[in-house]
């Protein structure tokens, strides 16, 4: 399986960076992160219109999208992982996560995802949630695999 992570901003060094980096050398996976610019200066709607455009032009083709959204859907990790695993034997080899800005993402992102999925209601910062969904990665790679780290 191949995973994209789709984000606004560029990861800077910090503990953070240290704890996405750990997570993703265990991912066996293809992992590759593409990281879009982030413009302040524009209306929070087309700011968010413009995030929504560079991100879904990182989108590979054919590619299950899953928009990171705090109005998403709460899943637990085997219920993650389940997803992951239906694509990957339904067909699908690539799988795109997006991680909007600051104001959100647009209402585009959403309408066009496979999942909308939220990490609680709760405001993280957006470097942590990188490092949250690599470590959720890495826990769907060893539910599906069977690999002991993820404990009922």
């Amino acid at each position: 399986m191949n995973i994209v992570l789709c984000a606004v901003g560029r990861i800077k060094a910090g503990p953070e960076k240290v704890l996405f980096d750990h997570y993703l050398k265990r991912i066996p996976w293809t992992f590759h992160v593409a990281e879009v610019a982030e413009r302040r200066k524009l209306p929070t709607q087309e700011l968010r219109r413009t995030e929504a455009e560079q991100l879904l032009s990182k989108v590979p083709a054919g590619a299950i999208l899953v928009v990171l959204d705090e109005c998403g859907k709460n899943l637990d990790s085997r219920e993650l992982a389940k997803k992951l695993g239906g694509w990957r034997d339904a067909g699908y080899r690539q799988t795109a996560f997006v991680i909007g800005g600051a104001d959100g993402v647009d209402e585009t992102l959403r309408k066009r995802a496979d999942l909308v999925l939220s990490f609680g209601k709760l405001t993280w910062p957006h470097m942590l949630v990188r490092a949250l969904l690599a470590e959720q990665i890495y826990r769907a790679y060893a539910i599906l695999s069977g690999h002991p780290y993820h404990r009922d």
